[in-house]
C-alpha cells in the first residue's frame, strides 16, 4: 500500500494499458466481482475495446457473470457494442445460452431484434443454443421469429438443424408459412441435414410436407442439386431418418440424382433395402454423367457383388446389359441409339475391366439365354469366370429358371422390392424364396446372422 492507501491494482486501474484490459477480462472470466469493482471504481473504462473488438460486456455475457455484467452496464457499458463479427452482447448471451445475462441486457435496452452483418438475429443465435429460457425471454419481448439471415435461414431452421427439440417445438406455431415460403427451404430439410430424427418426427407430426423441395437458388448451392429432405438423410447415411421419411410418404425420385443411386454409390445396403421396399425405381437413369443403355445403378456397384445381388433380386433389368450394336446378329440394336453407352463398352474401360468376369457371371443368373457380343467375349476370355460363363451360354437354361423369370416379370420390379407384397402373395414359402433369389440374398444372410 502506498501513501494514498492504494494497492498495485489501484494504480493499474488508472492506466489504460494492455495489462489493465487483461485484468478486467480476468476479473470477468473468474467472476471476481471485487476486482472488477475496484478496477471500474478507479477509472478503468468499461467500454475499452480488446482485440477482435471484444469488450468486457461481451465477455460477461458469454460466461454469464450477471453481477459483473450489471456493474459494467451501471457504469456506462454500451449494450449495443459489436465485436468484429458484428455481434452484440445480446447475440453472445443468446449464443451461449445465458438467459440471466440476456434478461439483464434487455433491461438495459438491448435490441432483441438486432442482427449481425450476416443477418443472424439474436433469436437465431438462441435457437442455435437451444435454451428454451432464452427463446421464451426473447419472444416475451417481441423478438421476431420470421426474420431470416442472409442465407435465408430462420430460427426454426437453426433449431431443427441443431436438434434442439424444445426450441423447435416453441418456434413451430409462431413461424409463418409466408416466412418459410420466402426462405425457400423447410425445417424438414434442416432436421434431415442435421440427422435429428426426433425433430423430424415432430415436424412430420405437425404436418410439414416430407416432399417439400428446396428452391432452385438454394439447391444450386449443392453440387448435386439436391432438393428433398430424403436426399439429405440418404447422403448422410442416416438409416433411421430415411426410414422415418419414407414411412411418412417421402418420394424417392424427386431429386436430379435419385436417392437410390446415392445410396448404392455409397454402399449403404440397409438404406438401399429401405428405398427399394418403398418402391424406389431400381431401373432409373442418371444421364448427366454417362448416358448408358443399362440402368444407372449398376455403374456404382460393379465391384460389390452384395450390392449387385440386392439390386438384381429386386428387379434390376439385367437384360439391358446385353443389348449392344456391335454384332449385326443382335436383333435389337436399333432400339438403342448409338450415342448411348452399352454395358460391353462401359465394363471394358481400364479401371473396370478387372471386374467384368464376375459381374457378367452374376448377371447371367437373372436372364434368359442372351448372346454376348464379340467385344465383351474378348474381354471375358481373359478372366477365370470365362469357363463357367461359356458353359452357361452354350447350354439351354432350365425350365425352372425360365418360369422364375416369367413370374418375376409379371410381378414388376417395384413389387419385387416390397417385402409386404411378396409376403402377401399366394405362394408357398419355398416358391417365394426361389422367386426372390434367396439363395443369392447375400445381404439378407448377413442380417439373419446378426
Amino acid at each position: 500500500m502506498d501513501t494514498k492507501g492504494w494497492y498495485p491494482i489501484h494504480r493499474a486501474a488508472v492506466q489504460q494499458s494492455v495489462q489493465v484490459l487483461e485484468m478486467v477480462l480476468y476479473a470477468v472470466r473468474t467472476d471476481s466481482f471485487e476486482i472488477a469493482f475496484t478496477l471500474i471504481s478507479r477509472g478503468a473504462s468499461v467500454n475499452q475495446i480488446y482485440p477482435k473488438k471484444w469488450t468486457a460486456i461481451h465477455e460477461a455475457a458469454k460466461v454469464g457473470c450477471t453481477d459483473i455484467l450489471t456493474l459494467l452496464l451501471q457504469h456506462g457499458g454500451n449494450v449495443s457494442e459489436t465485436d468484429d463479427h458484428g455481434v452484440t452482447p445480446m447475440g453472445i448471451a443468446a449464443e451461449y445460452a445465458q438467459a440471466e445475462a440476456l434478461d439483464i441486457l434487455i433491461h438495459y435496452g438491448g435490441d432483441v431484434n438486432a442482427q449481425a452483418p450476416n443477418g443472424d438475429s439474436v433469436l437465431y443465435d438462441a435457437a442455435g443454443s437451444g435454451n428454451p429460457d432464452c427463446i421464451e425471454l426473447l419472444l416475451q419481448h417481441w423478438a421476431d421469429p420470421n426474420v431470416a439471415s442472409l442465407s435465408l435461414q430462420l430460427p426454426i431452421h437453426r433449431a431443427a438443424y441443431k436438434g434442439h427439440y424444445l426450441a423447435l417445438r416453441m418456434l413451430i406455431p409462431i413461424t409463418t408459412k409466408r416466412a418459410l415460403r420466402l426462405s425457400g427451404q423447410s425445417p424438414i430439410h434442416a432436421a434431415a441435414d442435421g440427422g435429428h430424427v426426433r425433430c423430424l418426427e415432430l415436424l412430420v407430426d405437425k404436418g410439414f410436407d416430407v416432399n417439400a423441395v428446396l428452391d432452385t437458388h438454394i439447391s444450386e448451392i449443392y453440387g448435386d442439386m439436391r432438393k428433398t429432405a430424403l436426399y439429405f438423410a440418404v447422403s448422410n447415411g442416416d438409416v433411421t431418418g430415411t426410414e422415418l421419411l419414407v414411412n411418412a410418404g417421402a418420394k424417392t425420385g424427386l431429386d436430379p440424382l435419385h436417392c437410390l443411386l446415392v445410396a448404392v454409390r455409397a454402399g449403404r445396403y440397409e438404406i438401399v433395402r429401405i428405398l427399394l421396399a418403398s418402391q424406389a425405381n431400381v431401373n432409373c437413369y442418371f444421364t448427366a454423367v454417362n448416358d448408358t443403355v443399362f440402368p444407372t445403378a449398376l455403374q456404382y456397384c460393379l465391384r460389390d457383388e452384395m450390392m449387385m445381388r440386392l439390386l438384381l433380386n429386386s428387379g434390376y433389368d439385367a437384360e439391358k446389359c446385353f443389348c449392344c450394336p456391335h454384332d449385326a446378329t443382335w436383333g435389337h440394336s436399333s432400339e438403342h441409339p448409338s450415342e448411348k453407352i452399352p454395358f460391353c463398352d462401359f465394363i471394358s474401360v481400364s479401371w473396370l475391366v478387372q471386374f467384368s468376369g464376375r459381374a457378367v457371371r452374376v448377371l447371367l443368373d437373372y436372364v434368359n439365354h442372351v448372346p454376348i457380343c464379340s467385344k465383351l467375349k474378348m474381354v471375358l476370355k481373359r478372366h477365370k469366370e470365362w469357363a463357367e460363363i461359356s458353359e452357361m451360354l452354350g447350354s439351354p437354361r432350365s425350365l425352372q429358371h425360365l418360369c422364375r423369370l416369367v413370374i418375376r416379370k409379371e410381378m414388376t420390379p417395384r413389387r419385387l422390392g416390397n417385402p409386404k407384397f411378396i409376403n402377401s402373395g399366394p405362394f408357398p414359402p419355398g416358391l417365394k424364396s426361389y422367386l426372390m433369389y434367396k439363395e443369392y440374398d447375400l445381404y439378407g444372410k448377413i442380417i439373419c446372422q446378426e
